[in-house]
């Protein structure tokens, strides 16, 4: 293996682990939702900090997949971007 890529592509011929990896995906797009949002928004976290009232570091670990957001979270990290949050069922 010659890097994570190749890794990950053949792990997820273990049928297991590809259920077990499909499922996290609904957190991978928050996470990387958030990340995208206050990027294209040309914000830090300590910017987004101060404009949401959410603490800097709070916001690291949401962005690092080290907490779960509540909706109400969602909502003020949008709102300090200048967002809207929507979410939908597919």
């Amino acid at each position: 293996m010659t890097n994570f890529n190749d890794y990950l592509n053949e792990q997820m011929k273990n049928p297991e682990f590809k259920e077990e990896y499909d499922a996290l995906e609904p957190e991978f797009a928050i996470i990387q939702a958030i990340i995208d949002a206050r990027k294209s928004s040309g914000i830090t976290q300590k910017e987004l900090s101060q404009k949401s009232g959410i603490a800097q570091g709070d916001i690291s670990k949401l962005e690092n997949g080290n907490a779960n957001p509540s909706l109400k979270t969602l909502q003020r990290l949008a709102s300090a971007m200048g967002k809207r949050l929507k979410i939908e069922f597919v």
